[in-house]
């Protein structure tokens, strides 16, 4: 299993449109059959700071993941281009 959480951070300005990406970009993504969990949330005292916690069934189902049309169009096409910053941070079972 592969999980991890990434967290952006974003202008006001841009919340709405950021959050109908995340809306799109979920959707698709939780789709995908390597796709165990993609749960997009905004920090509720920080709500220009969105985190994604992601889980997928091994690297193979990340790596089509990252090359499938939807993550190209709303994360590197969207997300991407408004982002002001970027965290991964990869996680590892305790169970």
């Amino acid at each position: 299993m592969v999980s991890f959480v990434v967290r952006f951070r974003f202008t006001s300005e841009d919340r709405a449109e950021i959050a109908e990406t995340l809306r799109m970009l979920a959707t698709e993504s939780r789709r995908e059959p390597g796709c165990v969990s993609y749960i997009p949330h905004h920090i509720e005292s920080d709500p220009d700071t969105v985190l994604i916690y992601e889980q997928y069934l091994d690297e193979k189902a990340l790596a089509a993941h990252r090359e499938s049309e939807h993550f190209k169009k709303h994360a590197v096409g969207g997300l991407f281009q408004k982002m002001k910053e970027r965290a991964v941070e990869n996680l590892v079972a305790l169970v």
